[in-house]
């Protein structure tokens, strides 16, 4: 009994632990043949990881400069750019630069507004079919739980944005209005390469190369996909330690009651 008290007991905590804290997962093996992605350590990862706001920021701002015109960020509201480090004036004025449909009105029309804090960021398209004919005949998927969507998140997104070649290689035939990327799978793609040198210029001045882009673009969007991941982390390990300490106290309580049975 005392053995299965405590396997129990183990087995309810690593599972607590591991819905709070899946970063602890390694991710998938790559695909045989495919092309190893670019890795590097994401400040996010971890248990005790966090984001990185100044990168977040800079992600932001290639997500308006860059990546807005196409692809839309259904699920992230203008409010929650107050994770990002931007005070309440700042994302008023972000928000402001977007057009919102609203309505409607007392007339039953539509309209359009400035965008307020509350308001999710609007989609560059009026509907998935308006995307599509503007794309190719395909709409450009939403951002905002790419890096959870795709296997290896964040890794795939940064490589995949570096992928881009002026040539493929002997024996890859690229369709006219497709380019070859060495890390989307198949290795053709529709989208055009999306970053150039200096696509942006950043407010803090870092250098916006097509590295640093694609890595804080990719930070970006890993924020967009969990904003409150920071949150879950920590609740993750206050319930784990919190585990260890019930179960310690648990554990002496059952011995005094134990002790005081086997004395009669």
């Amino acid at each position: 009994m005392r053995y299965r008290l405590k396997t129990l007991l183990a087995a309810g905590g690593f599972a607590l632990l591991s819905s709070a804290l899946p970063c602890l997962g390694g991710p998938a093996a790559a695909v045989e043949g495919e092309e190893p992605l670019l890795k590097r350590e994401w400040p996010s990862n971890g248990v005790f990881g966090t984001f990185d706001r100044a990168a977040l920021q800079r992600g932001f701002q290639v997500y308006q400069n860059v990546c807005h015109s196409c692809h839309s960020l259904d699920y992230v509201a203008f409010r929650n750019m107050e994770l990002l480090g931007y005070n309440e004036d700042e994302i008023g004025a972000i928000a402001a630069g977007y057009t919102v449909n609203d309505g409607p009105n007392d007339d039953g029309d539509m309209f359009e507004r400035p965008g307020r804090a509350s308001d999710h960021f609007p989609p560059p398209f009026p509907n998935a079919k308006a995307a599509a004919a503007a794309n190719g005949g395909k709409a450009p998927p939403d951002l905002s739980l790419i890096t959870k969507a795709r296997e290896e998140g964040q890794d795939y997104v940064y490589s995949l944005l570096q992928g881009y070649h002026d040539e493929a290689p002997e024996g890859v035939t690229v369709p006219d209005g497709s380019y070859y990327n060495a890390y989307y799978p198949g290795h053709v793609i529709a989208m055009p390469p999306p970053l150039s040198e200096d696509a942006v210029e950043y407010a803090d001045g870092t250098p916006a190369t097509i590295q640093q882009m694609s890595a804080d673009v990719t930070q970006f969007l890993a924020f967009a996909a969990e904003p409150t991941l920071e949150q879950r982390k920590q609740t993750g390990v206050m319930v784990f330690l919190f585990l260890i300490l019930f179960t310690g106290i648990f554990y002496a309580y059952k011995r005094r009651v134990w002790a005081d049975v086997k004395k009669h």
